[in-house]
């Protein structure tokens, strides 16, 4: 089984082989996460995106990691669903950008990933339950990467990271 770990910190600032982006679908930055990865990473990434996307909801779709410092090999972009109550297949969706971010980063022969709270921002998705559909489909996904960080931006995200990942 692969080894998860919740960190409290600023994810493009992680030493990783691939991180992965909450993007939105047209992978030329946005805010939140999303922003500060563009930021971080340069204008060509804003570039790539351009001649890559759109990107569906629950797709990955992966890019160098241009300007990022420590240098990561590849940012992979995965689009959330935007939350609507949960009848909407809103679960299936959000279990669908980590799997197959997941799987990219094992086709890019990533050893260490860092996913941040997908669609938990301004898509709005409760954090609890985003955070167990995180940990239980990360677990669930056969990969060859070696170690996951799960990355949480303030303390509340951490906690809510840290109990779902103990629950599992």
């Amino acid at each position: 089984m692969v080894a998860i770990e919740v960190i409290l910190g600023d994810i493009t600032r992680l030493d990783v082989d691939a991180l992965v982006n909450a993007a939105n679908e047209s992978l030329q930055g946005g805010g939140g996460v999303d922003g500060a990865i563009h930021r971080a990473a340069g204008p060509r990434l804003a570039k790539a995106g351009a001649a890559l996307g759109p990107c569906r909801p629950g797709e990955a779709i992966a890019t160098p990691g241009f300007d990022l410092d420590p240098p990561v090999r590849h940012i992979i972009h995965t689009v959330g669903p935007v939350w609507e109550g949960g009848g909407s297949g809103e679960a299936e969706v959000l279990a669908a950008c980590y799997r197959n971010a997941l799987e990219t980063a094992g086709e890019l022969a990533a050893g260490t990933v860092a996913f941040p709270a997908i669609a938990t921002g301004v898509y709005g998705y409760p954090a609890g339950e985003a955070a167990r559909i995180a940990v239980r489909t990360l677990r669930e996904t056969p990969t060859e990467v070696e170690k996951i960080f799960l990355i949480a931006y303030d303390e509340e995200s951490h906690e809510v990271l840290r109990a779902a990942l103990a629950e599992e």
